[in-house]
């Protein structure tokens, strides 16, 4: 049989800016209750906001979505956050994660973005009830399909429908870059020196990676590279001598050779000078030059380029260690193994010798060269952020990063156990730096890591 039901629609008004509504421009867009509605200035966004106009807005900046279907016929609806550049405001606040709205709800891209009213208006249509025809009042346990054995086509091909959401939200880089690291391991087969290269570049960019992820805070990835190639060409230019001079010809630094025997207090003293105070300040010299190139550019590319803060310190300082553990990991150390390995056993044992040295000295540089140079990256941001104590601050930071340095250079000659006592040590001082640095960041309401691990 058939009658009359009131349905409501649901849709989002367009408000120009702050002007008041009866002066403003406004714009309808209807949403459809079985999808979601992305809203931005990419032109295959549900609700797609004029370029030029709306500069705040991201490219996909928020979604709405059904929610569920009540007993009474009406869907909810929420919002989400894509990871704006600038936020998504909802009646004012600044949206932390997904929230229902509601009929006359303001929702505002950016802080001073455009504004998009949630509303509501109800439609009576002619229906035909049936045997099939929930009855008023029923609860409908079934999100949006005509039946529970029906299957879309984006539900049967998911990659259809996810977009960019992949690269956002899924990982899709780390996966992509594992999958060409795994084709070139194949590619070097019978080829050592290039194997250990591919292995020990995947495994750094791995740790980084973690490193990244935890500091919540994008910076161009080129950025980030010039940093690690910097420090690498820094370590086989002639600024090398002369750190090597300095520290451990003129500062008491010079290294103990193997016939040497010394007293660990005398170790820690060689190594604080030779190792930890020469190479923090050698890794840091790529950091320092960054924030000098930043001062002189002009927004945005200042804020993006430059150190501005703590996290910019840390996940510059820790991309100058990744550069750093490279080249002295496959210039110095694993060379060196293989070759007397291979003179007492042969070539075989060398190459699966220095294998077996790369992969944790690589893995290592999380709680070694990252933690030390992450650390005293802190300190930089830091002192940016106050300028007044700055120089105190450096100071503290660079003795710091530099003893944490030698300790485990000196226990790493004498003692295991200790060895892991300073590592787990090394690695806690830089993931404190880290939360705090995200709790002091000027930008802390778009750290994706405050957001992802739901504190501040």
């Amino acid at each position: 049989m058939t009658g009359k039901n009131a349905r409501q629609n649901a849709f989002l008004r367009l408000v120009s800016g702050k002007e008041s509504e009866s002066r403003s421009v406004r714009q309808r867009y209807s949403l459809i209750p079985t999808s979601e509605a992305v809203i931005g200035r990419d032109p295959h966004c549900q609700v797609v906001l004029d370029a030029l106009k709306y500069r705040m807005v991201s490219r996909r900046h928020a979604v709405i979505r059904p929610l569920s279907l009540s007993p009474d016929g009406e869907i909810s609806w929420i919002l989400c956050d894509l990871n704006s550049a600038n936020g998504t405001y909802l009646n004012g606040k600044r949206l932390q994660e997904c929230q229902q709205v509601f009929a006359g709800d303001r929702i505002t891209l950016g802080y001073d973005g455009p504004q998009l009213i949630f509303s509501r208006e109800t439609v009576e249509q002619r229906t035909t009830i049936s045997a099939d025809t929930p009855l008023a009042g029923t609860t409908n346990s079934h999100k949006y399909s005509k039946s529970p054995d029906s299957v879309s086509f984006t539900q049967l091909f998911p990659i259809v429908s996810t977009g960019k959401d992949l690269t956002s939200k899924a990982y899709l880089i780390p996966g992509i870059l594992t999958v060409i690291f795994v084709v070139l391991m194949f590619a070097t087969v019978g080829k050592p020196e290039a194997n250990q290269v591919i292995v020990a570049v995947y495994i750094a960019f791995a740790a980084y990676y973690f490193i990244y992820q935890l500091c919540g805070k994008h910076k161009p990835w080129w950025v980030l590279l010039t940093v690690a190639l910097s420090t690498a060409l820094i370590l086989v230019s002639p600024i090398l001598d002369l750190f090597l001079f300095i520290f451990r010809e003129i500062l008491p630094g010079r290294l103990p050779t193997g016939q040497e025997t010394i007293t660990f207090t005398e170790l820690l003293v060689r190594m604080f000078f030779g190792a930890g105070l020469m190479e923090e300040l050698l890794k840091i010299l790529p950091v320092i030059g960054i924030y000098l190139i930043g001062l002189k550019l002009s927004s945005p590319w200042k804020e993006r380029v430059g150190v501005w803060e703590p996290l910019d310190g840390i996940l510059l300082g820790a991309a100058s260690a990744v550069g750093f553990t490279l080249l002295e990991t496959l210039g110095q150390y694993v060379p060196e193994a293989t070759q007397s390995a291979a003179i007492q056993s042969g070539a075989e044992t060398g190459q699966l010798v220095g294998l077996q040295l790369l992969i944790p000295r690589i893995l290592g540089s999380v709680a070694g060269h990252m933690a030390y140079s992450g650390y005293l990256g802190y300190f930089i941001g830091l002192a940016v952020l106050k300028p007044k104590l700055g120089g105190q601050i450096l100071l503290v930071g660079y003795l710091s990063a530099s003893a944490l340095h030698a300790l485990w250079n000196t226990t790493g000659a004498n003692n295991a156990l200790l060895l892991v006592i300073v590592g787990v040590l090394s690695y806690a001082f830089l993931m404190a730096a880290i939360l705090k640095a995200r709790a002091l960041s000027p930008n802390r309401e778009q750290n994706f890591a405050t957001r992802f691990f739901g504190n501040k």
